[in-house]
């Protein structure tokens, strides 16, 4: 704690951030268990980002906007486990506030450039599956750039505003967040200010950063479902289906975590349950995404037995 006076009230420099400290016997164990998965998650999403750039079959739209998903999940998943490895294997989980604002920062904008990246990307399976003629043509290599630096500037934009309105905040105390990482509510939870204004135009925000992505996600999904059924021959269908299906079960668990965590009634006895499904969309999905595009796309498959072929090659040849 800092000595400077808010008030009657001492004004907090560090948080603890509990985490999972509730579970003290299996410290260890979350520990390799945890290092195990981002390991698997960078080295897996590094790999898809080298196969893109360094494939040319590999340079489509599609495969474009992959390369970004996966090197925002790298950045995504960096946020927040090496904190909570360090918290782990020392038992130390103080943060400052300064830190957590920052870590914040990251979760918030990358998360939100998330939701748009994955409503361009089924933006992009929509065209493909119900426009094929003019996919080409809306889908260049212009347009691909411009939808891009959209989502990274547009999200950019609007973690600036909150976190802008977030360091004008107090804190008094208790200082203990009962989570593992630094998120908006249990944070200004803790804030001796007054927090109302800074909701009401945080969940405005929010809701731009969530709604309209999630509803042209859906929009496209159905969209696409429907072509796909009108497809006469049913190895047609399978084709079409196996384009897209990856996608819908990466949205899919994406959005129905963050629907249960931030839907569902804040209660003391769903806490832990939160926490859980937190640990989905923040550390499962970047491992998952690498892994579920990888074993059920012919052409990343195809690109990483060449790249592993000339790999043998040049270790031969040496």
């Amino acid at each position: 704690m800092a000595n400077p006076e808010w008030g009657n009230q001492t004004v907090l420099t560090d948080f603890i951030l509990l985490g999972f400290g509730n579970l003290p016997e299996l410290q260890i164990l979350l520990f390799l268990l945890f290092l195990v998965i981002y390991i698997v998650t960078v080295a897996g999403n590094i790999l898809i980002v080298v196969l893109v750039v360094a494939d040319q079959q590999l340079h489509t739209p599609m495969y474009f906007f992959l390369g970004n998903l996966s090197c925002l999940e790298t950045c995504y998943t960096s946020t927040i486990l090496p904190r909570m490895l360090a918290s782990f294997l020392t038992g130390d989980r103080t943060i400052s506030v300064s830190n957590c604002l920052t870590q914040y920062y990251f979760f918030g904008f990358l998360a939100s450039a998330e939701c748009y990246l994955l409503a361009v990307m089924s933006y992009d399976r929509y065209l493909a599956i119900c426009k094929p003629l003019h996919y080409a043509v809306l889908m260049n290599g212009r347009s691909c750039l411009q939808l891009a630096a959209g989502t990274w500037i547009s999200c950019s934009l609007a973690i600036d505003i909150t976190i802008f309105l977030m360091q004008k905040l107090t804190f008094c105390g208790p200082n203990e967040i009962d989570h593992f990482f630094c998120d908006f509510i249990p944070v200004i939870k803790l804030s001796c200010s007054d927090t109302r204004m800074m909701e009401l135009i945080t969940t405005i925000l929010a809701a731009i950063c969530t709604l309209p992505p999630y509803l042209l996600t859906l929009a496209t999904y159905v969209c696409i479902i429907t072509t796909i059924l009108r497809i006469p021959s049913t190895s047609g269908k399978r084709k079409a289906f196996s384009t897209c299906s990856s996608h819908l079960i990466v949205v899919s668990i994406f959005y129905g975590t963050i629907m249960i965590v931030y839907m569902l009634p804040k209660i003391d006895t769903l806490r832990d349950l939160n926490k859980v499904f937190s640990v989905f969309y923040t550390v499962l999905t970047p491992m998952l995404n690498p892994l579920i595009y990888s074993l059920r796309n012919r052409e990343v498959k195809e690109a990483l037995r060449k790249a592993g072929s000339g790999w043998m090659c040049l270790s031969l040849s040496y």
